[in-house]
C-alpha cells in the first residue's frame, strides 16, 4: 500500500496555502469584520448586563407571553431564569446568550436569503448542498483553527465558529419552506398581475414563515451548544466553567454548569416552540 499513500493527495497542505494567502491579502476584510462583530456582542452585552436581572427576567417573560400566550410556559421561564439567579450564574448567562443572539442575528441576516435565492434557483441549490453538508458534517473544533488564525483569541472567535456550524440549518429551512409553496397559488397570484416581488413577500414569506422560524430556533439550540467549545478559544460564558471543571476534574462545578445550560436551552426552546400550547 505504500504506492497509495506515496502518492498522498494535498489537501492539508493545500487548505494551509489557502489559509495563509488570506491572512496575508485579506486582513482588512478580516478587521472590518472583527469590529463589527465586537460591536454586536458589546451592544447585546451592555442591554443585557446593564439593568437589574430581574428587569432583564421580566422582559424574558413578557416577550415569552408575546410569542406563546401561555401562563405555564411563562412560569417555565421565570422559574428557570430564578434558578439561574439561585446558583450564582448570572454573569455567564448572559455572555451565553450574547453569543446566542448573535450568531442568530448574524445566521438569519445571511441564511434566510441564501435560503431564497436557493429556493428560486434549484442549480444554485444543487450546487451549494454539499458545502452545506461539510459545514454542518466537519468537526466543530477544526473551525476553531482558522478563526484563531484570523480572528486571534476572544468572544469574535467563538462567534464565527458558531456561525459556520449553524449557518446551515436556517439556509436548509427557508429552502424547503419557501420551495414547498403551492404551485397554484403561485400561479393564481402570477394571474392575478402579482409581480416576482409581491410574490416574495406576500406569498411565500407568509407560507414558508413556520419553516423560518423553525430555523430561529434551530439556529438558537446549536449555538447554545457551541457554548462549550467557543470557551476553548476564549469566549465568556458557561462553557468557561465547564472546561475549569473538565481541568480540574471537578464534578459539582461540571453537573453545576452543565445542568445551567440545560435549563437555558429549555427556556428558549419553550419561547420559540412553534404552535406552543395556549
Amino acid at each position: 500500500m505504500e504506492w497509495l499513500t506515496d502518492s498522498k493527495i494535498p489537501v492539508g497542505k493545500a487548505a494551509k496555502q489557502a489559509f495563509d494567502w488570506l491572512k496575508d491579502n485579506a486582513e482588512p476584510i478580516f478587521d472590518a469584520m472583527s469590529l463589527v462583530m465586537e460591536w454586536l456582542i458589546a451592544a447585546i452585552l451592555w442591554v443585557l448586563q446593564t439593568p437589574h436581572p430581574l428587569v432583564i427576567v421580566a422582559a424574558f417573560v413578557g416577550l415569552t407571553w408575546f410569542l406563546q400566550k401561555s401562563w405555564k410556559t411563562c412560569l417555565l421561564v421565570l422559574a428557570g431564569f430564578l434558578f439561574i439567579l439561585n446558583q450564582g450564574y448570572w454573569k455567564e448567562t448572559t455572555e451565553s446568550l450574547t453569543l446566542v443572539l448573535s450568531s442568530c442575528v448574524v445566521c438569519m441576516a445571511v441564511g434566510v436569503p441564501i435560503g431564497i435565492a436557493a429556493a428560486h434557483r434549484p442549480r444554485l441549490y444543487a450546487w451549494m448542498r454539499p458545502v452545506l453538508d461539510l459545514m454542518q458534517t466537519l468537526p466543530t473544533f477544526v473551525y476553531l483553527i482558522p478563526a484563531i488564525v484570523f480572528f486571534g483569541i476572544g468572544m469574535v472567535p467563538g462567534l464565527i465558529a458558531t456561525v459556520i456550524f449553524v449557518l446551515p440549518a436556517p439556509i436548509r429551512l427557508t429552502h424547503l419552506g419557501i420551495s414547498s409553496t403551492p404551485q397554484p397559488l403561485l400561479e393564481a397570484v402570477t394571474a392575478f398581475g402579482g409581480t416576482k416581488s409581491q410574490t416574495l413577500w406576500k406569498v411565500e414569506l407568509p407560507y414558508a414563515a413556520p419553516q423560518i422560524m423553525a430555523g430561529l430556533n434551530q439556529t438558537i439550540m446549536l449555538s447554545l451548544s457551541m457554548v462549550v467549545i467557543a470557551a476553548l478559544v476564549g469566549a465568556n460564558g458557561l462553557g468557561v466553567p465547564v472546561v475549569r471543571a473538565l481541568n480540574s476534574v471537578n464534578t459539582a462545578l461540571g453537573f453545576e454548569s452543565g445542568f445551567i445550560i440545560v435549563v437555558v436551552a429549555i427556556m428558549l426552546d419553550r419561547m420559540l416552540r412553534i404552535g406552543g400550547a395556549k
